[in-house]
């Protein structure tokens, strides 16, 4: 390390805190020194903040008056690579430093020293008195699986006293143990026999292999029909990874995802590895992000902010379902964790596998041109085949009013249930129904405090708005004419259609697969594994379902409303339908026993239909890339959303006219600029919001011409503008 890079007792070293400043602070070095990278407590008025020495001090500030660094935190320090990136990802999504530190350093006590801790785990003897407080403590033991907690952290996840904690203890019902803090995790070994693979799996492994070996930085397009082993492939990249001794990530789209998937990698490496998401309990993130840091973690299974852990030695970057929508931040820091996995690889030398049955038109298109390598599995693993793909014309079918399941689809539905296979509903709409209208006026019950309608829930007995959370119980009397007896839930939720399904076959076992209706992440990996093992007769439910899950037993996909996204003007509506579906027809037929999918539809017809069931994906999105060509929108030019926010209507609007006048800078790159106008829900949580969109030619240096666009308007009171680089929703 050179020696600029150390600072000695004194020297003044410039720190970037995660406050909301707009620059580096300078201190002095603490005494014995301390290294560019080093994680420092600091100072700042009268707390004590967490920091990062980021170079030289560079301000005229004094240096006696300077105030000193506090100490040295004992974790790893960070790499010049992720310094590197956090910067190149700040600068392509327009987001200040402070806020990009905080995303790398979001784990809980990262300041305090290394220590042993108590810690409790479920004990032998039962309570001799139970209470409400003392069964809520025990059933989140039960539910995390005999996953250890502070007494702390237990009390809060519990929501009791820490009273109540502390009397399970003395009666034995929780073990105390002490423990150190934080433990290397079990080493994976790389060289266990693997699942024999087809022909066309070997290729592919040996061709992510032959990456990882390589050591240098490389993007490959995994594309495999659903069902063909992409995971057994790419599990082979890790085990390559592994072998060189670097570290791996694996990014999963669905924290429901985790557990079937760690039952996976535990078969084939012979350990458990890290998981970095919201299901992973505090006390564990902190370890996941120290051991990381240590390199003693050799994979990550995480949610999309995994991207920011400091890594010690990143060689692999897997995006399993690269295609999905959730890897696309849409609150604070806005940014898409596909293109960040591709940025941090190409930082650190690594390998970035995209794998999907159905990916995005940007991956498609960046294999298309040569800018990524492309893998193709073509077939189902073992006997298992591709399911036959049909759609039910709802113009032809008899269907009786406020029913939505076909006759068609019903027939098809009591077939399977015959011969003790599962049937898939799948409805993308959550809730019991979309709108509550008042049959005497016509009104529908919308949020108080959002443009949008509350959807009722009748498990919870309330309507609640999806956008704020917002709920308030079903009203008796029209909140508009105050007629009584008159309001009626229209159209179908996932639970409606539940009890449709339930009247038709009352003798089924029904599952509903919402996340709505499952109070924690466990509680609903562990219905999808009752499923999985064949205790449901039928499966409702919504996009949730699309994402990786097997069930052995499902013969049957029947889509209630395949017209759901297809109208509107959202660029990629055909898109996302044509994934989606796609996706949805994928989990049947995944064992030895064929599979069907029927799609209910109005417009069988519509292109992204025939394109779904002829399965000429190529074809498909040959066309959906000749069409944003010639519009000139991403992925062949580029766009941005300014999103403007506040309690005020006119003062927002009066911001938007403002920057639309002054749009010099974007006019010099040849950008151009739609709006101001309402958002198509122009009010969240109480604040009206107006957007602005702005489009280039695919080589314009947006960024910069929106940072000068920008920079003069400063954000008076709660006036709020956010800027969305390469958006994909226009909500």
């Amino acid at each position: 390390m050179s020696g600029q890079d150390f600072f000695h007792q004194g020297d003044r070293v410039a720190v970037l805190t995660a406050q909301p400043l707009d620059r580096l602070l300078d201190y002095r070095a603490p005494e014995g020194g301390c290294f560019r990278g080093a994680f420092v407590e600091v100072p700042l008025g009268p707390r004590k903040v967490l920091g990062v020495i980021w170079g030289n001090g560079g301000g005229d500030f004094d240096s006696a008056k300077l105030r000193s660094v506090i100490r040295v935190l004992d974790v790893a320090p960070m790499r010049e690579e992720m310094r590197q990136f956090l910067g190149k990802a700040g600068d392509y999504t327009l987001t200040p430093m402070h806020a990009m530190l905080r995303l790398a350093t979001r784990a809980p006590g990262l300041s305090d020293p290394p220590s042993m801790r108590k810690i409790l785990r479920l004990g032998d003897n039962p309570p001799e008195r139970m209470t409400d407080a003392r069964t809520k403590v025990l059933a989140v033991m039960e539910e995390f699986g005999g996953l250890a907690f502070t007494s702390r952290e237990l009390a809060e996840m519990a929501d009791v006293t820490p009273s109540v904690v502390k009397g399970l203890v003395k009666q034995g019902a929780l073990r105390e143990e002490e423990t150190p803090r934080d433990l290397p995790y079990p080493h994976l070994d790389p060289d266990l026999p693997s699942k024999d693979l087809t022909q066309d799996q070997a290729a592919a492994a040996a061709a992510l292999a032959e990456g990882v070996h390589s050591g240098a930085y490389g993007t490959t397009l995994l594309k495999g029909v659903t069902g063909s082993g992409k995971t057994e492939v790419y599990l082979e990249a890790v085990a390559a990874c592994l072998r060189k001794g670097r570290q791996a990530l694996v990014l999963l789209p669905e924290i429901a995802l985790t557990a079937e998937f760690l039952k996976r990698v535990e078969q084939r490496f012979g350990a458990t590895p890290a998981e970095w998401h919201s299901g992973a309990t505090m006390t564990e993130r902190r370890r996941v992000w120290r051991m990381v840091g240590q390199g003693n973690a050799q994979l990550v299974i995480g949610a999309r902010s995994a991207l920011f852990l400091p890594f010690r030695d990143l060689g692999l970057i897997i995006v399993d379902e690269e295609h999905d929508g959730s890897y696309k931040q849409d609150e604070g820091v806005l940014y898409n964790a596909r293109d960040m996995a591709v940025l941090r690889a190409a930082m650190c030398s690594a390998q970035v596998v995209l794998a999907s049955a159905t990916p995005s038109l940007e991956t498609w298109a960046n294999a298309e041109a040569g800018k990524y390598k492309r893998v193709d599995l073509t077939a189902r693993f073992g006997t298992a085949v591709l399911p036959q793909m049909r759609a039910v014309d709802m113009r032809a079918e008899d269907l009786a009013p406020a029913t939505w399941i076909s006759p068609t689809l019903k027939q098809a539905m009591r077939l399977r249930m015959e011969r003790g296979e599962q049937s898939l509903l799948f409805l993308n709409r959550r809730g019991f129904a979309p709108v509550t209208i008042c049959r005497a006026c016509g009104s529908q019950v919308a949020c108080d405090h959002c443009d949008a309608r509350m959807v009722e829930h009748r498990f919870m007995k309330r309507l609640m708005c999806h956008q704020c959370g917002e709920t308030k119980p079903v009203p008796e009397t029209c909140p508009s004419c105050q007629v009584e007896g008159k309001m009626a839930p229209v159209g179908p939720g996932i639970e409606r259609l539940g009890e449709e399904a339930a009247a038709l076959f009352p003798q089924a076992r029904i599952a509903v697969l919402s996340s709505d209706l499952f109070g924690s992440a466990r509680a609903l990996k562990a219905r999808i594994e009752d499923i999985a093992a064949g205790e449901a007769d039928i499966i409702l439910g919504t996009q949730l379902v699309a994402k990786g899950h097997n069930f052995p037993l499902l013969t049957l996909v029947g889509v209630i409303d395949a017209d759901l996204g297809l109208q509107g003007s959202d660029l990629r509506a055909g898109e996302r339908s044509f994934q989606l579906m796609r996706q949805v027809a994928g989990r049947a037929g995944r064992a030895e026993r064929a599979g069907e999918a029927l799609m209910q539809t109005f417009q069988p017809e519509h292109p992204v239909i025939r394109a779904i069931l002829s399965g000429d994906e190529e074809e498909f999105w040959r066309a959906e890339a000749e069409q944003r060509r010639q519009a000139g929108v991403p992925p062949f030019g580029r766009m941005a959303g300014i999103i403007l926010s506040g309690s005020d209507l006119a003062q927002v609007f009066d911001l938007g006219n403002a920057l639309a006048r002054n749009d010099g800078p974007l006019r010099q790159v040849g950008a151009q600029l739609f709006g101001p106008a309402p958002a198509p829900i122009a009010r969240v949580r109480g604040r009206h919001r107006v957007r602005l969109l702005i489009k280039a030619d695919k080589g314009v240096p947006l960024q910069e011409a929106l940072a000068r666009w920008t920079a003069p308007f400063n954000m008076k009171g709660d006036l709020r503008l956010n800027i969305d680089i390469d958006p994909q929703n226009f909500f």
